[in-house]
Formats: C-alpha cells, structure tokens, sequence
C-alpha cells in the first residue's frame, strides 16, 4: 500500500483498506490441538473473518485490531466464564501464546470462584418461580 486511503474530510478510510493477504504469511500452518486452542481458533477465524487460525498466527498480522480484540475477548468471556483482559491479545499476539495464557489463567480460578460461577450458572437457569420460591 503506497498511500493510506482518506475519506473525503481527511481521515483514514478503513473500509478502503484493502483486506490482509493470508497467502503473504510465510508461516508453516500449525492447526489447534486442545479444544481450548480450538474453541480460541474458531473464535478468532470469524471475528477475523479468515479461513483459519494456526498456532502460529499473530491476530494483528491476521487484520487483528483493538476493537476486534474487544469482540474475541467478549466471545471467550461468555464462553468460558473467564476473566480474560484485552491487553492480553496484545502481549501474547499469537494463537498458541495467547491460548496458554487463558489456560494459565483457568488454572488460577480458586476452588470458591468455581463455585461460585457454578451457581450463577444454575441460578440462571431457573425460572421467575422457582426464583420467587427460593427467596420466599
């Protein structure tokens, strides 16, 4: 790209940018092992709208941004039930950093937080009546 695309008032006009070639990544594709480097791959592949997601990928080199980065962390909070931080798409950038360190985290869940988030989960599951019955 010799020059950035601005929009008629001078800003930069992202939807003119042109979308990353998959073909220029010289990486040697590493497919996901563990459902966890599974279940972030496929995440990572629709909110990237790519074909795949290796071991190997950096998200930014894949057309990774911040606010991308805002949606896969939401995607992998609900479905994990983990409080994982944005900043750690950006200090563990590829597939396989990124993913041992949701797993590092996981491992650190106290035996209280699991069960806790265990009842939250049964708790949502009840109905308006069952609700009413329990805080009766």
């Amino acid at each position: 790209l010799e020059q950035m695309p601005l929009s008629p008032n001078g800003k930069l006009d992202r939807k003119a940018l042109p979308k990353p070639d998959a073909n220029l990544q010289a990486r040697e594709y590493v497919a996901p092992q563990s459902p966890l480097e599974q279940q972030v791959a496929q995440i990572w592949a629709q909110v990237l709208e790519v074909q795949r997601v290796g071991l190997k990928d950096n998200f930014f080199e894949l057309g990774g941004h911040s606010l991308l980065a805002t949606q896969v962390v939401v995607r992998l909070r609900e479905q994990l039930h983990s409080e994982i931080d944005v900043k750690s798409i950006f200090t563990t950038p590829t597939l396989a950093e990124f993913c041992a360190h949701v797993a590092a985290q996981q491992t650190n869940i106290s035996p209280v937080q699991d069960a806790l988030a265990k009842s939250l989960e049964a708790l949502k599951r009840l109905s308006a009546e069952d609700l009413d019955k329990l805080t009766s």
